[in-house]
């Protein structure tokens, strides 16, 4: 197998799985107010793959700007009917009660998922397994692409998993019991990225002039969870030293994308 495929399988297993553990372990150590400066950090993960490295690399292409800006204009579009239909669900929407810890029994959140009872925990699974699908084909087509723009891509979804899935445990939690039992049941939804990865390979492979399409894809809806789901969250009123964290956070989210690509040589 090559480079590309075990790199493929790589990032989508940290980015899938990965991100529900570190979800995990936040959960439990860290107070509430630091979701806050997780999604400032995913929201700048987001925008800097989008704008710095996904987007230049598929306008480098044969294929006409207005073409790529129609697919991005269409892309952007259609991740909000997904978002309205429910399928696209980030759960940001949670609206982490900041006044409390986010120690397990005590986070507050009010999941737009049904959050009573066991219906409502299938339903968060169901919605975290379509995403994550979708996540994994659109790192594969990064690191068909490029194992640099690969990693970037990884990096991004890594990010803002992180504060979706201490949501999502919190729901899970109520449903399944304060065992181990959610926390596997959202680690196997977070391993679908790995299947959509590995599918999106097999699909794009030998069909590498869909690869510009498909960057262009990532892109609006990184940008669209970036500007529709992420931000508005951070849209408070705060004093000035908050304000300045939340761009701090932000622009760490840029560096760490641009760090994560630079440090991958491998073409």
């Amino acid at each position: 197998m090559s480079m590309v495929f075990w790199g493929t399988v790589a990032g989508t297993l940290s980015a899938g799985v990965g991100s529900v553990l570190l979800a995990a372990v936040l959960a439990r150590a860290v107070l509430g107010r630091f979701t806050q400066h997780l999604l400032s950090l995913a929201a700048g993960a987001l925008l800097a793959t989008a704008f710095m490295h996904l987007l230049p690399e598929a306008f480098e292409s044969d294929i006409a700007p207005n073409v790529l800006f129609t697919t991005l204009l269409l892309g952007l579009v259609f991740f909000f009917l997904l978002d309205k239909a429910e399928l696209w669900h980030h759960g940001h929407e949670h609206h982490h009660d900041h006044d409390h810890p986010a120690d397990g029994d005590h986070q507050h959140h009010d999941h737009a998922h049904p959050a009573a009872g066991f219906t409502g925990s299938w339903a968060v699974l169901a919605g975290d397994s379509v995403h994550a699908f979708g996540d994994g084909i659109l790192v594969a087509a990064a690191f068909m692409t490029d194992i640099r723009l690969g990693a970037a891509a990884s990096v991004a979804v890594l990010a803002h998993e992180i504060p979706h899935h201490m949501g999502d445990l919190a729901v899970l939690q109520r449903g399944f019991g304060q065992g181990r039992g959610a926390l596997l049941k959202l680690c196997m939804a977070g391993g679908v990225t790995v299947l959509g990865g590995l599918l999106g390979h097999f699909l794009i492979e030998g069909h590498e002039a869909w690869l510009p399409f498909m960057l262009v894809v990532a892109s609006s809806s990184y940008v669209y969870v970036a500007l529709a789901d992420l931000i508005p969250q951070l849209q408070k009123r705060l004093s000035a030293s908050a304000t300045a964290m939340q761009v701090l956070w932000l622009f760490a989210g840029i560096a760490l994308v641009t760090a994560a690509t630079e440090l991958m040589h491998v073409h």
